[in-house]
């Protein structure tokens, strides 16, 4: 791999997250050899991801170069591989550009689409987990268009413009609200020979409301927001089965849709190679101490989405949203250098900031500690936290601009099929 040998403590990092990079920026310029790994050469903020499948961002807003994140790092190297095993026993990593040593090694995974064993939504549904996915939901909203246009049937042209989103989490309800933004606004002006009624935008959540991670006034002035846009929103309701053309139904209900986009769920993306017991096998995360190292290990770490560190206030593990995974990477950074100058380590206390969803424009939801609010104020505080967690300086100006546009001229300017999508 081509990482030069040194006599510091060599941290090998694996993830290029929220966990990863604000661990890598928290050893910045330390007496430590740090090397990031990662499939991507950069970091992706998860979540505006929805704002890429909508067309109301380029993904290079929300993508940063890892290396451009390290650049003025010493003795901090990147490398674009993929970790295929740990060997704990020689403290060695096999990657697909070769083998690794470490002193210390950190597991940044985060985490992937949960299907629950449903081969069938598996094979025919669309994730939005990358950026990669979120361009080929794009291409596929714009080429439905383009196909209901020329469509010859009624039932052709509805079902192309029939869109099943499963998971009415914070995901779920975002890309709902851009969606139906998109009909009310985009598809009356490019698309005149089209009925913008002909279009339906469906909410499904097995729940009984939306947004569940949050509290109850938020959820109810959510679904007030989405069905005032003209979303369809079904709560009680879990997907079976989809074979590419019919949503079937718990309760019953099928329907005649093109496209079904999955936002029901996660699970951890652990790696092989440690002892079965270290992780817990429904949720695939690693089991950890307050300290993030993996339980039967010292020197090995699992921060962000990956870990799970049951607590009083948390007992199945903190919420896998991008604060967590901050919070961690600022803590063991500071940690692994106490390890290493044979100091205590301090273990972790998660700062709950509160929680936030928007549904469109001017419209979204907020949980703080004390206060929860919902409207224009709550959507002008997302947009300012968001903004403000950005990775670069011409990133947040771009978006900025992007926002503005948009909103001054109801429209979003990326509706691009750069790359067609193939189903």
């Amino acid at each position: 791999m081509n990482i030069p040998q040194s006599s510091l403590p060599r941290i090998v990092i694996i993830g290029g997250g929220f966990a990863g990079v604000h661990l890598v920026k928290t050893l910045a310029n330390k007496n430590v050899q740090v090397v990031l790994i990662d499939k991507h050469n950069y970091h992706t903020f998860q979540p505006l991801l929805y704002q890429v499948s909508s067309s109301g961002l380029e993904p290079d807003s929300i993508a940063y170069p890892l290396r451009k994140i390290i650049k003025k790092h010493k003795n901090t190297f990147f490398r674009l591989a993929e970790v295929e095993q740990i060997i704990p026993e020689s403290k060695d990593i096999i990657t697909s550009i070769g083998r690794l040593s470490y002193d210390y090694l950190v597991i940044a995974t985060g985490t992937k689409t949960n299907y629950f064993g449903n081969t069938a939504i598996e094979t025919h549904s669309m994730p939005m987990k990358s950026v990669p996915q979120a361009l080929d939901i794009r291409s596929l909203i714009l080429e439905n268009f383009e196909k209901a246009a020329i469509a010859t049937t009624l039932e052709a042209r509805e079902a192309y413009l029939n869109f099943v989103i499963v998971g009415a989490g914070p995901t779920g309800v975002e890309l709902a609200g851009a969606i139906a933004e998109l009909k009310n606004n985009i598809l009356p002006r490019d698309y005149h020979d089209l009925n913008p009624d002909d279009m339906h935008i469906h909410l499904l959540e097995g729940a009984d409301r939306v947004l569940p991670p949050m509290s109850e006034h938020a959820s109810q002035k959510a679904e007030t927001f989405l069905k005032r846009l003209g979303v369809k929103v079904r709560c009680s309701t879990i997907v079976k089965h989809y074979d590419g053309k019919t949503v079937t139904t718990n309760t019953g209900v099928t329907m005649e849709s093109e496209t079904l986009i999955w936002a029901a769920g996660v699970t951890g993306a652990p790696i092989h190679g440690l002892k079965p017991e270290a992780i817990m096998e429904r949720a695939n995360r690693y089991n950890v101490n307050a300290y993030n190292q993996v339980d039967g290990y010292t020197r090995i770490f699992a921060i962000g989405d990956i870990a799970l560190m049951p607590t009083e206030a948390y007992p199945k593990g903190h919420p896998q949203v991008a604060q967590p995974a901050i919070q961690q990477g600022y803590l063991l950074g500071k940690n692994l250098l106490r390890l290493i100058d044979n100091q205590p380590l301090k273990p972790f206390v998660y700062k709950d900031k509160g929680s936030m969803a928007t549904i469109g424009r001017n419209k979204a939801v907020v949980d703080l500690k004390h206060y929860k609010f919902g409207g224009f104020f709550a959507w002008f505080v997302w947009m300012f936290v968001h903004l403000m967690s950005l990775v670069g300086f011409r990133n947040r100006v771009i978006v900025l601009f992007n926002w503005t546009y948009n909103y001054i001229n109801f429209d979003k300017a990326a509706r691009l099929i750069i790359r067609p999508f193939k189903k």
